[in-house]
């Protein structure tokens, strides 16, 4: 039996061929495992609140687990995200349990580049969350000490409130979260519906399958193949496993048609390609895929670099204003600095702006996004993507974004799943390494001249897949009868 797959029809949209801009980079790729499973066509019309409920979880240990669950709240009961480590009437012992292993996380992601010490702390911290190499394929399902201790504090009640206060507020609602300790506790405490847990990075560690994987009734949304492999090598049952690829904001997108993710790609590759080096040899491929372009881009140049939850590499950020300077206070380029829910990152970029000459800039071409609440965050910054160009970002849940016609700028990994999202996006030639950012200045622009972030961006747009969220939908249909 293979793995499940769910498909969107896409109305107008042709066939996937191999993109010309393969055959231009030469580059080596490994082959796409294919799904056996026959695939039937389901038309999915664009109301996404219809009816159809489930409980979205998710936790706010970083982004990566609250950003997967946001385009989702469509779904929720009053279109509201529960984080299971910090939810009304949560007990205290519960929430001491998840605030120590968030303050460790980020505690040592902020110390990775300390001299000495830095990379001795993370080490340890890697232990636990290490994806192992995939060859030789193998069995892996045996529990490991990280999933073992996970248990031994459900068997002391961890988790069991959440669970009961769900299942009697809305017996049999279909529970969906991004966190696998989540799904862990709705499945030990009996949660009376459907169990789903997304997955939201390119592999995964053995922690994100239970003690007993080969007879857990939770199910995966996977966001790759290779997930999904990574999933029946830890005793998964292929059954359990759904590709839906990586739930994208509906906000970014449109319907099934993607217009408007089309319309903010059509003015981008302007942008991307200011040579008509791209363009040149593969117009096409892109009439093919997006029709006309505008003669006149909308915007400047604008890259947006992200910074993780942790508040870690902002010093990268830094090095971005100063080697821009003059691009950004002529309005050739503008930069978009996302700092998420940490106002004292906020405040450095504004106090690094003004030491530098900047400061005239912050209400122009440097634009700062912070909000205290989290959802209004991701509010903004899904807008800000409309009108940016090139993502810079470490490879995070954010990786799957390319498939939104973003070109990635890799910053350094943190942590073994981002060396994972890493091979990822640079296997499938949707983005590149960051260069020496001292050097911006030259790289980049002889990047942009030789169109190679066009073709970023094109590739991802083919290859990629952009509507996990609306594949999510109807597999949650299901659960209705």
């Amino acid at each position: 039996m293979a793995v499940k797959k769910i498909a969107v029809k896409r109305v107008k949209k042709p066939a996937k061929k191999k993109t010309a801009a393969k055959t231009a980079s030469k580059r080596t790729k490994t082959k796409k495992a294919s799904s056996k499973a026959s695939i039937p066509e389901v038309e999915v019309p664009f109301v996404p609140n219809a009816g159809y409920k489930a409980w979205i979880v998710g936790v706010n240990m970083g982004y990566g687990h609250q950003r997967t669950a946001f385009p989702l709240r469509f779904l929720a009961p009053e279109e509201k995200v529960i984080n299971a480590n910090n939810y009304s009437g949560i007990p205290e012992k519960d929430k001491m349990i998840w605030e120590s292993s968030r303050h460790v996380y980020e505690f040592i992601s902020r110390l990775k580049n300390a001299p000495l010490i830095g990379d001795a702390c993370f080490s340890v911290l890697e232990r636990f969350q290490k994806i192992l190499s995939y060859y030789p394929k193998r069995d892996l399902s045996e529990s490991n000490f990280s999933v073992e201790q996970v248990y031994s504090l459900l068997r002391r009640g961890w988790g069991s409130h959440l669970i009961s206060k769900l299942s009697k507020k809305h017996p049999g609602l279909p529970f969906i979260t991004t966190f696998f300790n989540v799904a862990f506790m709705a499945e030990f405490f009996g949660y009376p519906g459907d169990i789903f847990c997304v997955i939201c990075d390119a592999d995964v560690a053995r922690a994100w399958a239970p003690l007993n994987p080969h007879i857990t009734r939770i199910k995966y949304f996977v966001p790759n193949k290779r997930t999904a492999q990574r999933l029946e090598s830890y005793g998964i049952n292929r059954s359990n496993i759904i590709f839906s690829g990586f739930p994208l904001p509906l906000e970014n997108i449109g319907d099934e048609r993607m217009e408007i993710l089309k319309e903010d790609l059509r003015y981008r590759l302007l942008n991307l390609d200011p040579k008509n080096s791209y363009r040149e040899r593969y117009h096409s491929l892109i009439d093919r895929h997006l029709g006309r372009l505008p003669l006149q881009p909308s915007h400047p140049l604008t890259i947006m670099f992200s910074i993780g939850g942790a508040g870690a590499q902002k010093e990268i950020g830094l090095e971005i204003l100063k080697n821009l300077k003059d691009k950004i206070i002529f309005g050739e380029t503008k930069v978009i600095l996302s700092v998420g829910n940490r106002e004292s990152t906020k405040i450095y970029f504004e106090e690094e702006a003004e030491r530098i000459g900047l400061s005239n800039e912050l209400k122009g071409n440097i634009e700062i996004i912070f909000e205290k609440n989290i959802q209004d965050y991701f509010s903004k910054f899904n807008a800000a993507i409309r009108k940016t160009d090139i993502l810079w970002t470490k490879p995070s849940e954010l990786s799957f974004y390319s498939a939104l016609g973003l070109p990635i700028i890799v910053a350094p990994p943190i942590g073994s799943q981002e060396n994972f999202n890493q091979r990822w996006i640079l296997k499938s030639g949707f983005g590149a390494n960051q260069e020496d950012p001292r050097y911006l200045g030259q790289w980049l622009f002889d990047w942009l001249e030789q169109g190679y972030l066009a073709e970023a961006a094109m590739e991802a747009f083919v290859e990629g897949e952009q509507l996990g969220a609306l594949k999510i939908k109807e597999e949650i249909k299901k659960c209705f009868g």
